[in-house]
């Protein structure tokens, strides 16, 4: 599940997606079948990537990507987000068995839902996201082989000397009259 560049905007409803950055903020793109573009200002809006939402767990939180990939997974229907709260703690005891279920409200399963069926039907909800164990793992070793291939500094190399310093900055003023 690949959900960077994927936000949540303080007080606007819906997902949006991180589309450039300006002098005025951030430009978003919402996800909804409307594509409207707003400018998100740097100095009072706050912007959570669902990367890095968690919700509340028993003994560590739980990543919200984590409850999504259980939510595509999980045998049955997914409830609509205007669902009872009996409903929606029922199906998140199954998504989520280890959440804290004093500190999840109703309303936070009701945005996770509504956001779940916003990105069910998205590509990027299916493709793999960039930097997984395995990638970091290969590019850590291409950057281990590279610095082996380093070509080293010949032995006779000197050291800089005091003529390839620049020149000091002459003293400019002047002794008479002062």
């Amino acid at each position: 599940m690949n959900l960077r560049g994927i936000v949540a905007v303080s007080g606007r409803p819906g997902l949006f997606k991180l589309v450039g950055q300006n002098k005025a903020g951030y430009v978003l793109e919402s996800l909804d079948a409307q594509k409207v573009k707003i400018v998100a200002n740097i100095a009072n809006t706050k912007l959570a990537s669902l990367e890095d939402i968690t919700v509340y767990g028993n003994n560590d939180d739980l990543k919200l990507v984590d409850v999504l990939a259980n939510m595509a997974a999980a045998t049955g229907e997914v409830p609509e987000a205007k669902a009872d709260a009996a409903t929606l703690k029922a199906f998140f005891k199954e998504v989520a068995p280890d959440h804290d279920e004093e500190k999840v409200y109703a309303s936070d399963m009701k945005k996770i839902l509504s956001w779940y069926h916003l990105l069910k039907e998205l590509p990027l909800f299916t493709e793999e996201a960039p930097g997984n164990a395995e990638h970091e793992s290969v590019l850590a070793e291409e950057k281990a082989a590279a610095k082996i291939k380093a070509t080293p500094k010949p032995s006779n190399a000197k050291a800089p000397s005091k003529t390839n310093q620049p020149a000091k900055k002459a003293n400019m003023t002047s002794k008479k009259g002062v």
